[in-house]
Formats: structure tokens, C-alpha cells, sequence
């Protein structure tokens, strides 16, 4: 079978198989074709030329076979041995052309697509790294990984191999149907005959395979999940301390075999597919010899027409075929697009206002003006396809925090304890604008951060948590994110003072050492001392510590301490602590309980008022006796 058989135009025959049926019943949004045409202006020219060159290779479709017409009519059949040879080198320079087009068709189409993917990609990069934290507590990580990788591919071939494949088929299409009919429209009639008993077979296996397709991508999507989350750090740590090895693998086997079972079936049905494309292109051309040959005999018709019309017909059923798909191929181009579009239409909750200015240069303070907060609604800040859901939860949340007011000086630290869920976190979220107060204001320095810039306001504010996230990178990386061009002095500096340089410098390969998915290499001490030491290059104005030495043992906690009262040096902080004894000398204690501060006071001053603090730090140091002596 010729190759023009088996290829359509820009594609495969059997390209239908990669593609998904149902997508032809989704409406697109209004404005979406317009949307794609803008994205694609930068490329007008690139597609331009693309496209007629693939126009030039659709008319050589149909060149080689009326030239061998001319060989065996007009040179071999009247023993014109010059004209057969002229024809030949003909046939040949046509070869060679035909590939000179088919490297430059690749070069346009790979220009044209990487490019759309180079500005997509870093579009919708741009446009998540905007995102609220709201927003990445809802989100599924892969849903959102799959918009920047499987719909960004998707959209660039609507401009490569879908164009492309439209056009070449439809012209090559009307090319040959109209050679074929010039030369013989008997033939051509008896030809076309045939194409029902091959493509409605095409069309029902295509629906079978699109479906059994699905399955088995959902299986593998399935699979792949599972192995994320066991394979990393914690999701091992669980399996190995909680998990059931035989019932693991007897769950990863179910689905691994059900992906082998389908794999056979799709493999089988692509054969049928393909022994009916092979078995109808050979009845068709027995026919047409047949029918031909007679009239040939008959000498109704040349021997040179009859291998022309052999030749054309070995063309005609790849165009055919892949137009069949057409409405397939170009509805899943487009909803790619339309996907990747839903995620740069959601406009983050979070921006900078349209005359935001920066934050004076030594703004130090922060003020808590009647404050209330509740937390956004998933309509504002998701979408139901990046959750998985049908529909996003647009129930009102409710209240957390209720009219809160204080002042931090510069220099001061003030100190957030409570039980937990009391509304701590949310209130030092607030600070670095997180998330944005539904009532009343927070202000740096006297500017309410509404009205400033977010970037003066994230250089002036660091942050330390209980889980300090690291990179999978090494130490210098993880440090230089908060100083970009840091030297090797500087690290050192601050590693002394976070108390882990000792540790850093004893590594192997020291600074370039990995720390490890989440920084699970280094122990937790270890990690928020290199926290600190991050904190400490960033050199901020005001630090948010939050719970910075939960969890720790006895020993790592003194090193922590040591390390935070060197970062907290001379600089305005909020502290929020689990371990009151971290925050006794803290110039002012908030004491938060169900989103209101119902105790303030200095240490003494709240023991003294024999409250809510008086019984947490009682409850606390009881047993220990350390709280008799105060």
C-alpha cells in the first residue's frame, strides 16, 4: 500500500485515536475564535508562509502521477526514449522538492508551534505565580500542571498539525477527485462506491476506541497519582508506618492490568482498523485494474491513464479518512485553548490597586484598625475544573475574626497565643496581605497595604513557619531565593547566625549540598534554622514567626531560639507561639479565642489578671513546677 494511503495530508490516518469524541458536543465560549486569532498574530507571517507551503505540497499530490500518465502513454508506449528520460529526471527533481518542502513545512510548523507554547506556557506561569494562597488550598496541583503541559500542547497543534491537516486533505481531496474524475469518471465513480463500506466501519470503531481511550487514560491519570503520592517524602513515611504492602500492590495491580487489558483490546481494534483501510484499498484497486484493464483492452483506455488512476486512488482515501475526524480534531484544538483561557480570565483577588505605590523605605510598624475577616467563597478564587468538582461551593463562609485592634512599634514584638483554630494564622496572613480584610484595615507603617505595592510590601515582611518549605534544590539555592546574588560571605554570615553553619560547612559538598524533597534531608531543627538563615539574608523590616518551634525536640528548640533571637534583633515581629515560654518577654501578648482578642497585657500583667493565659500557662508548666516561681 502507498504511503499516500496510509497518510492523510498533515496527519495520520489513524489520528483519531488519540482524540476524544465528546469533546464536539461543548460549547465554546463567546469570543473564543477571536481570542485565538490575537493569541496567534505574532505568528501571521510564520503561518502564512506555513500554509502555503503546504498548499504547494497538496498540488505535487497529484504531479507524479499524471507525469508517469505522459512516461508510459507518450514515451514508452511510442518508443520516445528521450521524452521517458526527461519525464524521469522530472519525477526526481519532484522528489527532491517534495522533501526540500516537507524540511521547511517542519521548520515553520515546529517555529510556530514552540513558539505558541513558549507564550502560553509562560502566560499561564505568570498568571498562577499572581494567584492568592486562597487559591492553591483549592486547586489540584496535577489539574493545574495538566493546563500548563496537555492543553498547551493541545492548543498548538490547532496551528500545526490540525491547520495544516485541513488544509492539505481538503486540497489534496479535491485535487485527486478532480484528476481522477478528467481522467476517468467511470473509475472514479466505482472508487467512491467503496468508500462507505470503509468509512462507516471507521466511524463505529472510532467511537469504541475514543471511549476505551478515555478509560484507559483516566486508569493511567489514576496510576500516576498513586505513585505521586506514595513516592514522595511523607506519602512514603505513611505507607511504610500505616500502609498494607499486599493491599497496595493488589490495588496498583487491579489498575496496571485493567490499562494492560484495554491496551490489547485498543492495539486489536487499531489492526481491524487498519486490515479494513488495507483490504478496502486493495479491493478497490483489483476493481479498478479490473474494470480498467478491460477498457483498456478496448483500448477506451490508455495503459498510462489506468496506472495514473492506481496511483490517485492510493491518495484518495487518507484525505478522506482524516476528514472524517476533522470536526474531532479541530473541537479538541479549541477546547485546549478554551482551557488554557479559563485559567488566564480568573482574575486573582489579590492585586495591586491601580495607583498603588511602594511602601516608605523604613516603614516598620503594623497596625490592626477594627479588623474582621472571613475567608473567600470558592467562586472567587477557584475553578470547578482545577477541583474536580461539577460545581464550586458558593456557600458564604463564616466569620473569623471579629473587630481586632492593636499596634506593633518598631522594634516591638507581640506575641499571638490561643488554642488552636482561634484565628491566630489568619491574623499574621493579613499582615504580608495573604488575603485582603473584609472589614476595617491592616497598615505597615501607617499605609494600609491595600494601597501599596505588593512587592515593596513582601521585601519589607518575612515569614518563618512551623513547616518551612525547601526546595528539592541545594542549600545556596535555597538561600539565594531570598537574595538573588548573595555571595558565598553572606551565606556563611547568616548560617552563622541562624546556628547551622557548623552543620553546612561539615556537608561534603557544603553550600551545593540537596537538601531533599521539602528539605526532608536536614531534621526539622536543621530546617528551620536554614529557615532563619534565608530570613536573615532577606533582612526585612517586620518578621511573622508562626509556630517556628513546634515540633522540635528539647536541644533543637535552644538552637531555634538562639537563632530567632538573633533574627529578631532590633526589628518589629509577630510571634505566634504554642510554647508560652518562647514568648515571656514578648512587649505585648494577645490572647485570641474564637477570632477575638480577649486578653492583652505583658506577661506578668496577664498571670497577674488570673484569665485565659493564667490557665494555658498553668495547664502548661504545672507539672514541671517552672511556673512557681513567677
Amino acid at each position: 500500500m502507498s504511503s499516500g494511503m496510509r497518510m492523510g495530508g498533515g496527519g495520520s490516518a489513524m489520528s483519531w485515536r488519540r482524540q476524544d469524541a465528546s469533546v464536539v458536543d461543548q460549547k465554546l465560549a463567546k469570543g473564543t475564535l477571536r481570542r485565538i486569532l490575537r493569541f496567534a498574530k505574532p505568528f501571521k507571517w510564520y503561518i502564512t508562509a506555513f500554509l502555503a507551503l503546504v498548499v504547494v505540497s497538496a498540488f505535487l499530490v497529484i504531479a507524479s502521477p499524471l507525469l508517469f500518465k505522459k512516461i508510459v502513454d507518450d514515451g514508452i508506449s511510442k518508443g520516445n526514449a528521450g521524452l521517458v528520460t526527461a519525464l524521469a529526471l522530472v519525477v526526481a527533481l519532484l522528489a527532491v522538492v517534495e522533501a526540500a518542502l516537507g524540511l521547511m513545512q517542519r521548520w515553520f510548523s515546529a517555529r510556530i508551534g514552540e513558539g505558541l507554547i513558549y507564550d502560553l506556557r509562560t502566560q499561564v506561569f505568570a498568571h498562577v505565580q499572581r494567584m492568592p494562597v486562597a487559591f492553591f488550598t483549592r486547586t489540584q496541583t496535577g489539574a493545574l500542571v495538566s493546563r500548563l503541559n496537555n492543553d498547551v500542547i493541545g492548543a498548538q497543534q490547532a496551528f500545526t498539525s490540525t491547520l495544516s491537516g485541513v488544509v492539505s486533505n481538503v486540497i489534496s481531496l479535491i485535487l485527486v477527485v478532480g484528476a481522477m474524475l478528467f481522467l476517468s469518471w467511470q473509475l472514479t465513480i466505482i472508487a467512491i462506491v467503496l468508500l462507505p463500506v470503509f468509512l462507516l466501519p471507521a466511524r463505529y470503531l472510532g467511537r469504541r476506541l475514543a471511549a476505551m481511550t478515555r478509560e484507559q487514560m483516566q486508569l493511567n491519570a489514576d496510576m500516576s497519582t498513586a505513585m505521586t503520592e506514595r513516592f514522595s517524602v511523607g506519602g512514603a513515611l505513611l505507607v511504610t508506618l500505616f500502609g498494607n504492602p499486599d493491599l497496595e500492590n493488589q490495588q496498583f495491580g487491579e489498575k496496571s492490568g485493567r490499562v494492560r487489558d484495554l491496551g490489547i483490546r485498543i492495539a486489536m481494534l487499531g489492526r481491524v482498523f487498519f486490515t479494513a483501510l488495507t483490504l478496502v484499498a486493495a479491493l478497490a484497486t483489483a476493481l479498478v485494474y479490473g474494470v480498467g484493464g478491460n477498457l483498456a483492452v478496448r483500448e477506451t483506455l490508455t495503459i498510462g491513464t489506468l496506472l495514473a488512476l492506481v496511483a490517485l486512488l492510493g491518495r484518495l482515501y487518507g484525505p478522506l479518512t482524516a476528514l472524517s475526524n476533522v470536526r474531532v480534531d479541530v473541537m479538541t484544538a479549541l477546547v485546549s485553548f478554551e482551557r488554557v483561557f479559563e485559567v488566564l480570565d480568573l482574575e486573582p483577588m489579590i492585586q495591586d490597586a491601580p495607583d498603588a505605590r511602594p511602601l516608605p523605605p523604613n516603614a516598620a510598624s503594623v497596625t490592626f484598625d477594627h479588623v474582621s475577616f472571613a475567608y473567600p467563597t470558592a467562586d472567587q478564587v477557584s475553578l470547578a475544573s482545577l477541583e474536580s468538582v461539577a460545581v464550586l461551593d458558593k456557600r458564604a463562609s463564616s466569620q473569623v475574626l471579629e473587630d481586632i485592634s492593636f499596634t506593633v512599634e518598631p522594634g516591638q514584638m507581640v506575641a499571638l497565643v490561643g488554642p488552636s483554630g482561634a484565628g491566630k494564622t489568619t491574623i499574621t496572613n493579613l499582615v504580608a496581605r495573604l488575603y485582603d480584610v473584609t472589614g476595617g484595615s491592616v497598615r505597615i507603617g501607617g499605609e494600609d497595604v491595600r494601597e501599596v505595592t505588593l512587592e515593596s510590601l513582601h521585601d519589607t515582611i518575612g515569614y518563618v513557619t512551623q513547616d518551612a518549605h525547601m526546595f528539592h534544590d541545594t542549600i545556596r539555592a535555597n538561600l539565594t531565593y531570598a537574595k538573588p546574588g548573595a555571595t558565598d560571605e553572606e551565606m556563611a554570615d547568616a548560617l552563622r547566625s541562624a546556628q547551622v553553619w557548623d552543620l553546612v560547612s561539615s556537608l561534603p559538598d557544603g553550600l551545593d549540598t540537596v537538601v531533599g524533597d521539602r528539605g526532608h534531608r536536614l531534621s526539622g531543627g536543621e530546617r528551620q534554622r536554614l529557615a532563619i538563615a534565608r530570613l536573615l539574608l532577606k533582612a526585612p523590616h517586620i518578621v511573622v514567626l508562626d509556630e517556628a518551634t513546634a515540633h522540635l525536640d528539647s536541644e533543637s528548640e535552644v538552637a531555634v531560639q538562639l537563632a530567632l533571637d538573633t533574627a529578631l534583633e532590633d526589628r518589629t515581629s509577630l510571634v505566634i507561639a504554642h510554647r508560652l515560654s518562647t514568648v515571656r518577654n514578648a512587649d505585648q501578648i494577645l490572647v485570641v479565642d474564637h477570632g477575638n482578642i480577649v486578653e492583652r497585657g505583658t506577661h506578668e500583667q496577664l498571670l497577674a489578671l488570673d484569665g485565659e493565659y493564667a490557665d494555658l500557662y498553668h495547664t502548661q508548666f504545672a507539672e514541671s513546677g517552672t511556673a512557681a516561681g513567677v
